[in-house]
């Protein structure tokens, strides 16, 4: 089954304005909007680094008993979280490259053999 939500904890956690702590939370997969609505934001604009901030705004549908993750959310974070959402993200949107059987020419074993052209340079 395909996996489109994963669940994180984060190393610190958030801190609501109650002072309540959340750090457990779940992201979905990002899609091409996510990507690109971002771009049109008047802060995104003006500092690039934002991106990130709004990026992780509309990928994050929980955090603790959050009803609502905004960007004011995610720009008051600890900096230790917020490396790890981008890190989470990453890594659960990356690229699957495909993967080709083989045979080992030394020992003649099948294999299989992960192709990424983005390394290859294509």
């Amino acid at each position: 089954m395909f996996q489109t939500e994963f669940q994180f904890v984060l190393p610190k956690g958030y801190v609501d304005e109650e002072g309540i702590l959340h750090k457990e939370g779940t992201m979905r997969l990002a899609n091409a909007a996510d990507e690109i609505y971002p771009l049109r934001d008047m802060m995104v604009q003006q500092n690039p680094a934002y991106l990130t901030i709004a990026l992780l705004a509309r990928v994050i549908t929980r955090l603790g008993t959050l009803d609502k993750i905004n960007n004011r959310t995610i720009e008051n974070l600890f900096t230790a979280d917020l490396a790890y959402l981008q890190d989470f993200y990453e890594r659960i949107n990356a690229m699957d490259f495909p993967v080709y059987k083989g045979v080992c020419p030394h020992c003649g074993k099948e294999v299989e053999i992960p192709v990424n052209f983005m390394e290859a340079g294509i």
